[in-house]
C-alpha cells in the first residue's frame, strides 16, 4: 500500500523515530495512531498516553497534535476519538 510506503521514513520498529514536520506526513502519522482508538469510547489521559508511548517518548506533543488537527478531542482529562479514517468491513 503506498500509504504504508510513505510512512516508513517516520517508523522504525513500529516506533515513531521522528515526528514528521510537513503537515500532511504529519496528519498520515496522526491518522495511523488514531486508528488505536475505538470511536465513540472516551478514554482518560493515562490509558491515551499508554498507547501513543508505544510510538513516542512525548506523548505530550502526540497528544497536542491529535487534538489540535482534528483526530480526537479532550474534556476534563477525557479523550475520545472525534476523527480520522475508520476501516469498514
Amino acid at each position: 500500500m503506498e500509504l504504508e510506503k510513505a510512512l516508513q521514513p517516520y517508523f522504525r520498529g513500529g516506533r515513531l523515530v521522528v515526528i514528521p514536520r510537513r503537515r500532511v506526513a504529519r496528519l498520515a502519522v496522526l491518522d495511523a495512531m488514531a486508528n488505536q482508538f475505538e470511536p465513540g469510547r472516551h478514554y482518560p489521559e493515562p490509558a491515551v498516553n499508554a498507547v501513543l508511548a508505544n510510538f513516542h517518548a512525548d506523548v505530550c506533543a502526540l497528544r497536542r497534535y491529535l487534538v489540535d488537527e482534528g483526530f480526537m478531542d479532550r474534556r476534563e482529562g477525557v479523550y475520545w476519538r472525534s476523527g480520522g479514517t475508520v476501516e469498514v468491513n
